[in-house]
Order: structure tokens, then C-alpha cells, then sequence
């Protein structure tokens, strides 16, 4: 197996100078250098095709070189691994050095005219593991691996997943820190995105007033990823770069919530510097429409991250990276007004994306009045939100809003309440949705496959990765190597596979992995 490596990261920046892999502080440094724990039986379980292909792999997967490599048991020639060093707050709250606890990087490659880090997540222990092991679960393994391919082919801005393998060994976890503990199969998952950096590796030095080694980060990060600014002198350059960062994360969650994603722990350390998806643990898609849910039991009380939450909460993740960048602009107005236009693009932007799902190409204050009516019928009761906005593109123009009604009954968990005020509340919306499809040019066909553009009709629901999980842990795998196929045709009908466009079956509502999950991984 050739690799062309280009690394980066671990040439640019200061490295820490201990190299033993210890529990610790480490200080003025961006990453240490660590070595895979070897596994004691790796053993490939799935590799996603169109990734190995992005990497120019795709004819290595089967070798022993390959397993070998994406399950830390060898390390490429010359290359150094190594674990990045960031802090973070956490639910609201500064947390101090964080950094890759479970996760190493393997190297930067250049493949098909881009270069790409390749990272383990569960290859065992670093010096920012504090009181943990490193390593990682199946079960998680197979929710991240899969999860961020779905994204990705949801269109999703987010990092990949390029294999899932087993090591052979037990990890005890305890899965919803009950006191329960319970060994389980050990797994790791290699990511691939062009920079896992995130809001906390600047939050880190800002912290310590190490502004040397801040300014050497955002250097770095503008002249390997933004070279459009990178001619730019003085505090503009790190004004068009924060730009940049929230340009990119307004991007990132106008797409959760349009297709209903839920991360569950949106913390800063977890929030890409390049505007991806990172981190998978206790994530979830809404089954019924409710704002107010979260996949994750730590957040059960507060539900800081809950689905409504999340645009306010990229807002206040964005303003802890400018009080972080703020050393090197030394001036808060344009921070602050680049935050004020957050808000004032996220409002245009989600009433532009919300405009689609329901098929509507003009926008005024009736559309705008449609989409925050239409938000709270899908409360009024349990609704799936993905099958409602698929379903929603087969009325047409000339129905009556009974007959529309009926098109959308599919969407509903409990047809029973179906009466009294709910179906006047539909009755009501459905008149108003079809006097506006009346001035729409688009015939309804036309309509109705921008409509299918982007209302996908499968997502990973927990349900179905839990399925995959528990089939995986007696030692088949067919479920996974299905869910790929499926998530890799989100938009498309996939009749073959019409048992996967279904809502969540009654036996998963409080199952465990089904309903709520922890960072448990």
C-alpha cells in the first residue's frame, strides 16, 4: 500500500516535546506524539467503497497492510501519529484541556488532488485521555461509521468514515452511567476529513494567553484551508477568517435542521473549524417533531441541545471562538458584527431552506406565516417529521384539503387524534398551502421531485442503527453492509428497501440506543 503523504499539521505547528504517553497537562504545544495501541485480533467488519476510492484505496482494502494500518496494530513507514491538544466548554461550562482522548491521527494524505486526515477513533489511550482508556465500543463504532456516511450523502457538511473494524478485545463500559459496568466488544473507526480541528484548539491558548502559539494555529489553518485570505495583512486576515468559520457552521446546521439531525453534545470542542459534523456520539434524527428532544441522557434535565436549540447554540459556540480569536483582532466591533449577522442570514436562510421542503419558489409573509403554522401543527400530535415532508409532495394543486390531508396520514403515530382541533388546525393549513401552490408556475410533478431533493426519504434513525448494532454483536454484519446501501440513495424512492421508510416501531420508543443514548462509547 503506497501513500502519498503531505503532512501538515504535525510539521507546522510546535509539537509537545515529552513523548511519553502519560496522563497530562501538556502546555505551548498543538499535538503529542502518540503510538496505536496494538489489537489483539483486528478484524475488518465494513469499509465504505466511495471513501476508499476518494483515498485512491480502493484496491487495498482487502490486504493485511490495510487492516493492519486502520486498526493502529502498524504505523506507516515514516510517518508520526499523534493526538491534537484542544479545551472546550462543556454545556455552558469552560472545561479546561480537553483534547483527543480516544482519537489519534495517523497522517495527512494527498489523493485525487486533495489532501486528507486520517484519524482512529479508539486506538487506545493518549495524554489527554485523563481518566478514560482511549479505546471505543462496537456499538458507538457502528452508529459513527455509519452515521457519517449517511450525512454525507444527505448532503450534509461533515467528516467520513472510511472503515470499521473489530480489535478482539472487551472494553467495560458503563452505558448509562447507572453504575452498571459491562464488557463489550472493543472496535475502532478510521475518519478521514481534510481538518479535524475544532473552536478548541484556539479556545486552549486564548485561555492561557499563549498568543504566540494562537496565532501560529490560525496562520496555519488560513494558509492550508482558506487561501483566498491568506494575502490579506494584520487583523483583517483573522476578522475574513472568523467570517469564514461562521459562514460555514450557519451552512452546517441549516442542514440539521432541514433534515431533522439532532448531534446531542454540541460542545465547543466539538465543533469543526471548517464547518463538518464531527464527533457522533449521542446524535439522533427527530421521529415525532418536538424541538424540545434530545438524543443525549446528560442533557435530559436542561436539554441545552435540543433540536430548536441548535442554531442558538452554534451562535454561542461562534462567540467563544471570537472572544478566543479576539487576541489577534484586538477589537471587538467587527467580531460583533459578524455575529449580529449570523442571526440576520440564519433567519433568511432557514425560511429560504423551509420554502423548499414544502415546495414553495416565492417567499412573502404568507410562506413565512405557512412555515411557522406548519412547525406547530407537527406538534399538535406525534408526527414523523421525515415521512411528513416526504409524504407532502404528493398533493396537488387541485385536491381539496381532505383529500391532502389523506396524502400525509402516513406521517401520523397515533391516527386516533386525528379529530376535532388537530384535523381543523390541518384542515386550516392545508386550505392556506394549497392557495399558495396555486400561484406557484411549476406544474406538480415538477414540484414534487425539488420537493424529493431535498426531503429525503431515509435517515438513520436510532432504531434502525440499533438493529444493525445488536445483529453486529452476535456476528452479522448483512444489517450495516444494507444501511449503507440504502443511506448512500437518501433522496431516492428504493423500493427494494421500502421497510426502512417507516416510522420508529412502537418496541424502540424507550429501548435503550433507541430513544436516548449517552457519550457512553
Amino acid at each position: 500500500m503506497k501513500l502519498n503523504i503531505q503532512d501538515t499539521f504535525n510539521k507546522e505547528l510546535p509539537a509537545d516535546p515529552n513523548k511519553n504517553n502519560i496522563r497530562r497537562k501538556v502546555f505551548e504545544a498543538c499535538y503529542s506524539y502518540v503510538t496505536p495501541r496494538i489489537p489483539s485480533n483486528p478484524k475488518l467488519i465494513h469499509v465504505a467503497d466511495e471513501v476508499a476510492e476518494l483515498l485512491e484505496l480502493e484496491r487495498e482494502t482487502n490486504t493485511d497492510e490495510f487492516l493492519h494500518m486502520f486498526t493502529g496494530k502498524s504505523v506507516y513507514p515514516k510517518t508520526s501519529p499523534y493526538a491534537m491538544c484542544y479545551g472546550g466548554h462543556q454545556f455552558g461550562h469552560w472545561a479546561g484541556q480537553l483534547g483527543d482522548g480516544r482519537a489519534i491521527n495517523l497522517a495527512e494524505i494527498k489523493a485525487n488532488g486533495q489532501r486528507w486526515a486520517l484519524q482512529l477513533k479508539g486506538a487506545g489511550a493518549t495524554p489527554y485521555s485523563r481518566t478514560a482508556d482511549g479505546l471505543a465500543v462496537l456499538r458507538s463504532s457502528i452508529r459513527e461509521h455509519l452515521c457519517s456516511e449517511a450525512m454525507h450523502y444527505l448532503g450534509v457538511p461533515t467528516t467520513r468514515s472510511l472503515s470499521l473494524a473489530l480489535t478482539g478485545d472487551e472494553v467495560l463500559r458503563d452505558m448509562l452511567y447507572d453504575g452498571n459496568q459491562a464488557y463489550e466488544k472493543g472496535a475502532v473507526v478510521c475518519r478521514v476529513a481534510p481538518s479535524f480541528v475544532r473552536f478548541g484548539n484556539f479556545q486552549i491558548f486564548a485561555a492561557r494567553k499563549d498568543h504566540k502559539n494562537l496565532k501560529n494555529l490560525a496562520d496555519y489553518t488560513i494558509r492550508n484551508y482558506h487561501k483566498d485570505i491568506n494575502a490579506l495583512d494584520g487583523k483583517e486576515k483573522y476578522i475574513a477568517f472568523f467570517q469564514k468559520v461562521v459562514d460555514a457552521s450557519l451552512d452546517m446546521v441549516i442542514h440539521w435542521q432541514r433534515v431533522g439531525f439532532v448531534h446531542g453534545v454540541m460542545n465547543t470542542d466539538n465543533m469543526s473549524i471548517l464547518g463538518l459534523t464531527i464527533d457522533y456520539g449521542p446524535y439522533g434524527w427527530l421521529e415525532g417533531y418536538d424541538p424540545n428532544w434530545t438524543p443525549n441522557t446528560t442533557d435530559r434535565e436542561h436539554h441545552r441541545y435540543a433540536f430548536g436549540n441548535q442554531p442558538g447554540i452554534v451562535l454561542w459556540n461562534l462567540v467563544q471562538l471570537a472572544n478566543a480569536l479576539y487576541p489577534l483582532i484586538e477589537e471587538a466591533k467587527p467580531l460583533e458584527a459578524i455575529l449580529d449577522g449570523y442571526q440576520t442570514n440564519f433567519d433568511q436562510k432557514y425560511v429560504e431552506m423551509m420554502a423548499q421542503k414544502l415546495g414553495l419558489a416565492e417567499i412573502n409573509k404568507d410562506v413565512e406565516q405557512l412555515i411557522e403554522d406548519v412547525e406547530q401543527n407537527l406538534q399538535l400530535t406525534e408526527t414523523d417529521m421525515t415521512i411528513f415532508y416526504r409524504e407532502l409532495p404528493r398533493v396537488q394543486k387541485k385536491n381539496t384539503p381532505q383529500e391532502a390531508f389523506q396524502k400525509i396520514h402516513k406521517a401520523f403515530y397515533k391516527p386516533l387524534e386525528l379529530a376535532g382541533s388537530v384535523t381543523d388546525a390541518w384542515t386550516t393549513w392545508l386550505t392556506k398551502y394549497l392557495k399558495l401552490l396555486q400561484t406557484e408556475t411549476d406544474r406538480d410533478e415538477t414540484r414534487k421531485f425539488k420537493m424529493y431533493e431535498v426531503n429525503p426519504k431515509f435517515v438513520l434513525r436510532n432504531y434502525m442503527a440499533q438493529l444493525a448494532i445488536d445483529a453486529a454483536n452476535k456476528g452479522n454484519y448483512e444489517i450495516i453492509n444494507e444501511l449503507y446501501e440504502v443511506l448512500k440513495r437518501p433522496y431516492n424512492e428504493q423500493p427494494e428497501y421500502e421497510k426502512w421508510y417507516a416510522k420508529r416501531p412502537e418496541w424502540a420508543r424507550h429501548k435503550v440506543g433507541c430513544s436516548m443514548l449517552s457519550c457512553s462509547s
